[in-house]
């Protein structure tokens, strides 16, 4: 959502004149460029346990933080307060960074640098990817708790075998303002809503735990009886074959990956090697790949922060920059990393609105927003057909990463046996256990059903910062398969 400037001016107690002193305080010992990152987020939630909605919180975040940079040297600080004194005081320990340095024209300010002067004027609302038709900050805590209690209804009315439901829906608004030495001024809310369930069952011998969420750049307007019936009915999807799941004997074999929320595996084991932060560090095993083919002519992938109401889209990112469709890989080749405005300028490209941060505490690094692979040409079904015995998985969960490198183990939440082409038992308890990039290559068919899950997904890279991700039914070629 995109109010008008005197909203967020208000908000932040700042003017045009404040915006400018504050860059100049922080520039003021050589440093060559600055900005200005101002946010109020306002947090809330409630929370259905034991049948009843007896809990839930509040918390307001409100500060600024202001970054100074000096070649290669970032200087950061912030203040929980925008009172004069404090933001200046702020600013002036932004700016020591640049101290007895000459200014010079190295930098990401630089007039003919690679990052042009964006944007000087206002947000354009047409643009606006998440507008608040219903305000979170508006909407009765006791109308809120109602679509807790549709989602336990549905639930038991579903499956008789549940002993315990825990719900929780939260919501937030983020006020954001920013301004930098190029005279850019951006401004918006960012709204985010969450609804999600745990349920324990048994059947009298086994207990089975279940988990699903869904989450958007919405205002209240997203709770809806279609909401509370898919979350119902992927919280108990397969259910009766979770039950039966044993633990398969491991070894080397074939691993079918089902479409959506399998997705976290490309984010964490693959996505985080085109982050340009590692390309510049020389960490990612893509360091000087770009252009060259890196996996088969069937797969692109993508980083999009366009998405309308997504989990990880942006109208902006956290520098200013206009978020785009960012084409990593399109058709096997190596296209583009993730920037934002540090490493486009080291690596001679323009930002790709991949500068992204937790709060104002922190300065802002390359992330992704949503990661996905493209539909490719072939049947999920056949897919599974031609794999004579392998793995079906259909969720991940608690997976380790080396980030850069890819190698990663994965925990398999919910899956299947393929046998001759069939799925055949459900399986529990096993690892999936390889490298990213290398798995990237190792990729046979890809799926002509690719779905991008709008599941609560958080990244943790140094900073939490929400995203989506989501890929077509894809065939990988020997992973490794913790089992018996």
């Amino acid at each position: 959502m995109i109010y008008d400037k005197k909203y967020y001016f208000d908000t932040f107690k700042v003017g045009n004149e404040d915006l400018e002193n504050l860059i100049a305080i922080a520039m003021g010992k050589g440093g060559s460029y600055a900005d200005l990152f101002f946010e109020n987020s306002v947090y809330s939630d409630l929370m259905l346990r034991d049948g009843k909605v007896a809990s839930g919180g509040f918390h307001i975040d409100y500060g600024v933080g202001i970054r100074t940079l000096c070649g290669e040297k970032t200087g950061y600080a912030y203040s929980e307060s925008t009172q004069p004194a404090a933001m200046r005081a702020a600013a002036a320990s932004a700016s020591a960074i640049g101290e007895g340095r000459i200014r010079t024209s190295d930098s990401i300010a630089a007039e003919n640098g690679y990052v042009p002067r964006l944007y000087k004027g206002k947000p354009n609302p047409a643009a606006d990817r998440y507008p608040i038709l219903n305000d979170w900050q508006k909407e009765q805590p006791q109308e809120l708790a109602k679509t807790l209690y549709k989602l336990e209804d549905k639930l038991r009315e579903k499956d008789s075998r549940i002993v315990k439901i825990m719900a929780v829906l939260s919501w937030q608004n983020s006020d954001i303002l920013m301004y930098n030495s190029f005279a850019e001024l951006k401004y918006e809310t960012r709204p985010m809503g969450t609804l999600a369930v745990s349920v324990i069952l048994s059947d009298g011998k086994n207990i089975v735990n279940s988990h699903a969420s869904r989450s958007f750049r919405m205002g209240a307007e997203m709770l809806s009886d279609s909401l509370v019936d898919s979350l119902a009915s992927e919280a108990l999807k397969n259910m009766d074959d979770k039950f039966l799941a044993g633990r398969p004997k491991g070894g080397k074999m074939p691993v079918v990956m089902g479409a959506g929320a399998s997705g976290i595996l490309l984010h964490e084991a693959m996505g985080h090697a085109f982050e340009a932060d590692f390309i510049r560090k020389g960490q990612s095993v893509f360091n000087d790949m770009l252009g060259r083919k890196i996996c088969s002519d069937d797969i692109t992938i993508v980083d999009d922060g366009t998405i309308r109401g997504g989990r990880g889209s942006l109208n902006f990112d956290d520098e200013g920059v206009p978020a785009q469709r960012t084409v990593m890989v399109e058709n096997g080749v190596l296209t583009s990393f993730l920037h934002d405005r540090i490493s486009a300028r080291a690596l001679g490209v323009q930002p790709t609105g991949n500068g992204r941060r937790e709060s104002f505490r922190y300065a802002p690094i390359p992330r992704m927003r949503a990661t996905y692979m493209e539909s490719g040409s072939s049947n999920a079904t056949d897919i599974i057909g031609s794999v004579k015995k392998g793995i079906y998985v259909d969720e991940f969960s608690n997976g380790q990463v080396k980030i850069g490198e890819g190698d990663f183990t994965f925990y398999v939440k919910s899956g299947y046996l393929i046998e001759n082409g069939r799925l055949t038992m459900p399986v529990k308890d096993i690892n999936i256990i390889g490298n990213g990039p290398r798995a990237l290559g190792q990729i046979k068919a890809v799926g002509n059903d690719a779905i991008v899950d709008d599941g609560a997904w958080t990244c943790g890279k140094e900073q939490s910062v929400p995203v989506s991700c989501g890929i077509p039914t894809v065939l990988v070629d020997g992973l490794t398969v913790g089992g018996e």
